[in-house]
């Protein structure tokens, strides 16, 4: 196996080399208000999932707490007829057990929809927010056959934890699930951060199973993203693109990057203003179509005037494509 850092040397250099010669488009972000799930006097809404379409209802999860960061929330989820008003329909996902790696929160979902079924990816934390507090994340699963719950909890959870070898990229936390379904198999996309390591040194890695409960394999190549702070990845024609935002090497922040084979990515798009933790509405993340674009709206957490006055909330996000 590489070295961790060869890896995200020949990547930074790939995406380097790449960006230099062949960037020429440009994407810009647009943000407005949400009506039902956006700011609130005492309440944190953030860290949305990405955006599934059932019968003529839009769904989205999210975490909601009462503090700004996630580390002590709950999952709950909302339904929209257009993307703009949203209605908060309740709880999805309760905190585990006391003293359990998810007793402390479970926030930053995601959804997988696989064997007619709904798949529910969340992050857990046993450790109490607090003064001098260090997260210890893991990511888990609970499924339904309705997006509406109730949530059952898989037994073999946690499905990824945090590498056990202190040199691999995410050997501190794991975080933010993303899932498109690619080759017959389910491909998880998630941040991982290293022991010693800030959040400013996150990188993206990449696991994959034959089934939607796993067990998820990381793929030899992780880190496959060598920066990136959120996970917003996406089916795009035969391949898989990713939005990165500001974390990371200069050559990828604020970009798109693409890969044919999902592994090896080169930026094809710059970014202006992109969304802050977003979460997409992908029609093809799960078709196998080969039909997957860019994502044209999202919900995010929300950046209004005054925001750092403020619990964290959701808003609305429109991509426009600019050649």
């Amino acid at each position: 196996m590489k070295t961790l850092f060869c890896v995200a040397a020949t990547v930074f250099m790939a995406v380097a080399t790449h960006a230099d010669d062949t960037v020429t488009r440009t994407v810009t972000v647009s943000h407005s208000a949400v009506e039902g799930i956006g700011a609130e006097p005492g309440v944190m809404r953030r860290d949305p999932s990405d955006i599934i379409k059932v019968d003529d209802l839009y769904y989205v999860w999210y975490s909601k707490g009462k503090i700004s960061p996630g580390y002590d929330a709950t999952v709950w989820y909302a339904t929209s007829p257009d993307g703009h008003k949203w209605t908060e329909k309740g709880m999805a996902l309760a905190k585990g057990e006391p003293g359990s790696w998810e007793g402390a929160s479970v926030f930053t979902p995601n959804i997988l929809v696989a064997e007619g079924r709904y798949w529910l990816f969340y992050t857990g934390t046993s450790r109490e927010y607090g003064k001098g507090f260090n997260p210890d994340s893991k990511i888990g699963i609970a499924v339904s056959d309705s997006p509406e719950g109730p949530w059952q909890r898989l037994a073999t959870n946690p499905a990824l934890k945090n590498s056990d070898n202190p040199s691999d990229f995410d050997s501190h936390l794991v975080d933010d699930a993303c899932l498109i379904v690619r080759e017959g198999k389910y491909w998880f996309y998630y941040k991982g951060r290293q022991l010693g390591k800030g959040p400013g040194q996150t990188q993206m890695g990449l696991a994959i199973a034959e089934h939607p409960q796993g067990p998820y394999v990381r793929h030899e190549a992780n880190p496959v993203i060598p920066g990136n702070h959120e996970v917003l990845v996406w089916p795009q024609g035969s391949g898989v693109a990713a939005m990165i935002g500001t974390t990371g090497p200069k050559a990828i922040t604020n970009s798109i990057l693409y890969a044919e084979d999902g592994i090896n990515f080169s930026k094809t798009h710059n970014v202006i203003d992109g969304p802050w933790a977003g979460g997409a509405y992908r029609p093809e993340a799960f078709t196998q179509s080969g039909a997957g674009e860019i994502p044209r709206w999202g919900v995010e957490i929300g950046r209004a005037k005054g925001r750092n006055t403020r619990l964290p909330f959701i808003e609305r996000f429109d991509v426009t494509e600019k050649q």
